[in-house]
């Protein structure tokens, strides 16, 4: 049913929305806009009016399907009308040259650019098919399938490829070891004559357990000086050091007397400035009466002593000077001293020492640490043995091969390193919670 409005007055209701409410703003009675309910309700009524609500009514009631089409038509275009082409029509008023036929004329030798197809013969066999049935037929197989078990996951993920490894790849790449350059080189032998020092050398008749007489009274000899040579050098270095210890001391020693001396007050020593030690007194036989001094006396005797003091601090000071000459003199001496001894041990060692292997040491140190001493391989005459079950075992092989192949310049001489440091650990305790016991 339609909604009934009234004749009189206006129909829309009062525009008061815009207004502010009159009530407070709690009140629950306020102005609201409802146009857009008003409008609605008016259109809803207009289609009321026309037939009913659109939204309610069913498609065919909205639309009619036309299958018979509109009977005009064909009155307004005949059959036989055909409206050409507008370029045509321009072409057949302005040009004296005929259009251009439509019409496509067969030729002899033209055609439609398509190759015929040729067909496969199948009616024959090739004969290298025929071979083939031939050597089958013999049972002569060219090639057997082998079953496999197949190789392919269906679940497995996919495999990254060469350019999703290297893309997501920031570590550099592995670098292959490289040998150095020395390792190519033949290593230098420490032999004064720069020849190559055999593995294991030649010993001479001294060496043997059952030696000739002569031979092993030289080598004795000799053993002999070397170690009384060796015993004398060192009992003089040690005196050496001992007296060099006492220049030393003294100089020190020395030093800070001059010094104790330099800094005395001047309060301690009498004073010559005074009259005390002049010779006027033994002539003056009336002693001085004692009077106040002036100003003029007290500053007299205030620059003397300033010029005494003066003197005292400059002997002082060259006294010192020359203690310290003295002192670098010495100090140079003794280095001059300890280099030329330094250079005798340097030349007894690179030219005078026999390796008992006729040949000479060039130098004795390689690398960091020292040249390792050889054993002595002597005897002494009480301990020699005429039978090779009395002799015993003595040195050792793999000390003998180390030092032969430290010789030969293979390698360095290393400081044996009996136990590696091991990483200092701290035990801490962290607690989590709190223990409490609840008595």
């Amino acid at each position: 049913m339609p909604v009934q409005r009234s004749r009189v007055g206006n129909p829309d209701a009062p525009a008061q929305y815009n207004q502010p409410g009159r009530k407070g703003k709690k009140a629950w009675r306020k102005n609201v806009d409802v146009s857009q309910v008003v409008e609605g309700l008016d259109e809803l009524n207009k289609q009321i009016i026309k037939g009913g609500v659109i939204a309610e009514k069913k498609s065919s009631e909205l639309f009619t399907l036309d299958v018979v089409g509109d009977s005009a038509l064909p009155k307004k275009f005949s059959k036989h009308v055909k409206k050409g082409l507008k370029c045509d029509e321009i072409i057949a008023q302005r040009s004296a040259v005929p259009v251009v036929p439509m019409r496509k004329r067969a030729g002899d030798k033209t055609t439609d650019g398509v190759l015929p197809v040729k067909r496969q013969r199948t009616q024959y066999i090739t004969h290298k098919e025929l071979t083939r049935l031939k050597k089958v037929a013999d049972g002569h197989h060219d090639s057997t399938v082998a079953v496999v078990d197949a190789t392919y996951d269906v679940w497995a993920e996919p495999m990254p490829t060469e350019e999703e490894v290297e893309k997501f790849n920031f570590l550099p790449e592995a670098k292959p070891l490289k040998a150095p350059d020395t390792l190519r080189q033949q290593p230098i032998s420490l032999a004064a004559n720069g020849k190559a020092i055999p593995a294991v050398p030649k010993p001479k008749g001294g060496h043997s357990y059952n030696p000739d007489f002569t031979d092993y009274q030289d080598r004795l000899i000799e053993e002999s000086e070397k170690a009384v040579e060796a015993e004398r050098k060192r009992l003089e270095a040690i005196e050496e050091e001992r007296i060099r210890e006492e220049a030393r001391a003294k100089s020190a020693a020395e030093a800070d007397a001059a010094e104790a001396r330099a800094e005395m007050s001047e309060w301690e020593d009498d004073s010559a400035w005074e009259g005390l030690e002049s010779g006027g007194e033994e002539l003056t036989t009336k002693a001085k009466r004692a009077q106040r001094k002036t100003q003029a006396q007290r500053n007299k005797i205030k620059r003397r002593k300033e010029e005494e003091r003066k003197a005292k601090h400059e002997a002082a000071m060259k006294k010192k000077a020359a203690q310290v000459e003295q002192i670098k003199q010495l100090a140079a001496e003794v280095e001059e001293k300890e280099r030329q001894r330094a250079l005798e041990k340097t030349e007894m060692s690179d030219g005078s020492e026999d390796d008992g292997n006729d040949f000479e040491i060039r130098r004795r140190q390689l690398g960091k640490y020292k040249l390792p001493e050889k054993d002595l391989e002597l005897v002494l005459p009480d301990e020699l043995q005429d039978s090779l079950r009395l002799l015993k075992p003595e040195g050792s092989l793999l000390k003998d091969r180390y030092r032969n192949m430290l010789i030969q310049g293979k390698i360095e001489s290393r400081r044996h390193i009996p136990f590696h440091k091991e990483a200092k650990t701290t035990i801490t305790e962290k607690w989590s919670y709190k223990d409490f016991s609840m008595d």
